[in-house]
């Protein structure tokens, strides 16, 4: 049987959620994107959590507070670390992470967003079009620029979001949400869960994916499931957030990225 390193423990987390509720899990995660940039690693970790009952408004209010509370959390107990940070790092850290703490995110649809970029698009190495996934400099514009803090982008595109995730009326769309934030961009990435069955195998069908491999998945479906949603918090990247730390090689003890696993 094929057999590969995981790239999230989320199906795993939902057969949890199914029976305990609210639920998460922490541990490594990789990637083998050829990504060669300051933000991306091979492996790194990553806390996910994964809510029964929950829509994707409910996960993006948990997230928000979520990293408000780690925000709070790390001013409080570490004020002499976070001085440093702020002097010798990044000048401007305390001022951004206090003006995140205490900001209400805001929210913006992906067609909006795309709309809003699009009138732009000459500022960009990358051009943007509706059904083309936002790159670090789309991401960072949004939050900088135009609303100047952190925001949820929702409602992608179905063809570049995964098989699992909520399809949204009118079959283009699906429930998602990542959530960006000044000086990094993306940092959180969630979606409300496929909980109707027929839904999910067609979604699958048309991903070209087997059944087979995914049958105590579509069992989760199958004999009783509710409507759940989640989200995946890569924790070095929140690491570099707080720390304002710009090369995620940098808060890894043996980063491992792409073409190079030397430690």
């Amino acid at each position: 049987k094929h057999m590969s390193l995981t790239v999230s423990g989320q199906l795993n987390a939902e057969n949890f959620a199914m029976a305990f509720g609210d639920v998460y899990t922490f541990g490594p995660t990789f990637r083998a994107e050829k990504s060669n940039t300051q933000r991306h690693a091979a492996e790194f970790w990553m806390i996910e959590p994964e809510m029964a009952f929950a829509d994707l408004s409910d996960y993006m209010d948990n997230a928000e507070a979520m990293i408000k509370y780690v925000i709070n959390r790390v001013l409080e107990r570490c004020p002499q670390e976070m001085e440093f940070f702020n002097s010798f790092v990044d000048k401007g850290l305390l001022e951004r992470l206090n003006h995140v703490a205490t900001s209400d995110f805001g929210r913006v649809t992906y067609t909006e967003a795309v709309e809003i970029l699009k009138k732009n698009n000459d500022k960009f190495d990358y051009k943007v079009d509706w059904g083309s996934d936002l790159q670090t400099e789309h991401e960072r514009y949004l939050t900088e620029q135009v609303f100047k803090k952190p925001i949820f982008v929702t409602n992608y595109p179905k063809e570049i979001k995964a098989f699992y995730m909520r399809l949204d009326e009118g079959g283009k769309t699906v429930a998602a949400a990542d959530c960006l934030v000044p000086g990094i961009g993306e940092i959180v990435g969630g979606s409300q869960r496929e909980e109707r069955l027929d839904v999910l195998e067609a979604r699958m069908a048309e991903l070209g994916l087997d059944p087979a491999d995914y049958w105590w998945y579509l069992d989760l479906r199958r004999y009783g499931s509710c409507r759940h949603a989640g989200y995946g918090l890569g924790f070095e990247r929140l690491i570099m957030y707080l720390t304002g730390v710009s090369n995620i090689r940098d808060v890894l003890p043996h980063p491992r990225t792409w073409g190079n696993a030397e430690f």
